[in-house]
């Protein structure tokens, strides 16, 4: 049976060269549809969902004890652990293939299980366990600390040492084109002598990539490289929302905190690791070279492009502001997870670890608006005049990414969020 990766490889339902979601992606998601079910767990290809409940339910798909896959997360399914991931992603990807009866000829079935994606509502795909946020861009890091601390000391002295992260908030992670409220925290500008309480000023976005944990690890117990690799199911598109004047006010001496507490947006498609699989590379060269543990044996990093899109308040209208790529992660995701359980910190099934916002070496790849603006010295030109330093009320921001392949791309849809009024 040909490879799911494999790049010669069709699908009987016609997938433009364009869609983030050929035969060869086939990544998860949470659905719901006009047909009055719970949410259930699908695939996406070209402009459909293909439910997988109901492929179980015919004895197309056998996973294991019936009722995974009408489950409202992907967690029971992830935590069946890998050799059930390929073997499922393979049968899939059989049952879809242009040169394959079974589902192909099936017309009942077909209009039961394929439905348009125009008909479906997508949900968080995940039950989020924790929530983990890293620091990994050596350009964005290094951009911020030029900014705050000057050249002579962009980096901090353990930066270049492991990868940096915060705890952030699981209960605030929430699925694309779910409204963003502008939040309210303690304020105090530097040229103010106390604090005062209302709403953010300098709301920000962070590109990120997302990492999805679907293996556990116990308490006290380290990962090497392989097992980590092992851990990850797939990865999402994330936009760490930040307010950048409650956390300049907050982060001293722990770090971020309630800036970064009320929303973090994930794409509602999974890619899977398998998927993105072809693309892999080395990430840039670590210097001084990372304690044994951080070594990599392997390449880690991924040739995967990310645009940002800004649409201003009521204009119809969206500007590409930024376009960068997951290549330039300095620390991969890899090895975020080995250093997140080297102390013993226990992963569990469907633990969401942001990579970091991603910058590039290029202006107009830097991944936030604080590197964009500079901290808001260079206002942003978006169309009809309109200037932005940091997002208003109503601004609307679109997160895309894609890896390319031969006449094909391994995509995870968008991740869209627009600001409302602070209470």
């Amino acid at each position: 049976m040909p490879h799911p990766n494999d790049p010669t490889l069709r699908s009987f339902i016609p997938v433009a060269p364009t869609s983030d979601f050929p035969i060869q992606n086939l990544p998860y998601g949470v659905f719901s549809a006009k047909d009055g079910l719970a949410p259930r767990v699908g695939v996406a290809i070209g402009d459909f969902v293909l439910d997988l409940w109901e492929l179980e339910q015919d004895s197309r798909l056998d996973v294991g004890a019936l009722g995974v896959f009408s489950s409202a997360s992907l967690n029971p399914f992830m935590a069946l652990g890998p050799k059930v991931w390929t073997k499922t992603r393979a049968r899939i990807s059989e049952l879809l293939r242009h040169d394959h009866p079974e589902l192909r000829d099936n017309e009942e079935l077909r209009k039961l299980a394929l439905v348009p994606m125009k008909d479906v509502k997508l949900h968080l795909p995940i039950k989020v366990d924790g929530y983990t946020d890293f620091y990994s861009s050596k350009e964005h890091a290094t951009n911020v600390g030029v900014m705050f601390r000057g050249k002579d000391n962009a980096l901090q002295p353990n930066w270049l040492h492991m990868p940096i992260g915060y705890n952030g908030r699981a209960s605030t992670v929430v699925v694309s084109g779910t409204p963003v409220r502008r939040p309210c925290g303690q304020l105090k500008p530097p040229a103010v002598d106390l604090p005062s309480f209302g709403p953010c000023k300098r709301l920000d976005f962070e590109l990120e990539m997302g990492v999805v944990v679907g293996q556990p690890s116990a308490i006290g117990e380290r990962l090497t490289e392989a097992q980590a690799e092992e851990m990850i199911f797939g990865f999402v598109i994330l936009n760490d929302w930040s307010a950048r004047d409650i956390q300049q006010w907050e982060y001293v001496p722990l770090g971020p905190f309630q800036a970064k507490a009320f929303a973090t947006s994930i794409s509602p498609w999974i890619a899977t690791r398998e998927a993105l699989e072809p693309f892999r590379l080395h990430g840039p060269t670590q210097d001084p070279e990372p304690l044994a543990y951080l070594r990599q044996a392997q390449p880690n990093n991924y040739d995967l492009r990310l645009d940002v899109a800004l649409r201003a308040g009521a204009k119809n209208e969206a500007a590409d502001i930024s376009s960068t790529n997951f290549k330039y992660m300095y620390w991969s995701s890899v090895q975020q997870l080995v250093h997140h359980a080297s102390s013993g910190c226990a992963m569990n099934v469907g633990d969401l670890l942001g990579s970091g916002t991603i910058s590039g070496p290029e202006k107009d790849q830097r991944g936030s608006l604080l590197e964009i603006s500079w901290n808001g010295t260079e206002p942003v030109e978006l169309p009809g005049g309109v200037k932005r330093t940091f997002l208003e009320d109503g601004d609307s921001l679109v997160m895309r990414g894609w890896c390319q392949g031969d006449g094909y791309r391994v995509g995870f849809g968008e991740v869209e969020g627009t600001i409302t009024p602070a209470v």
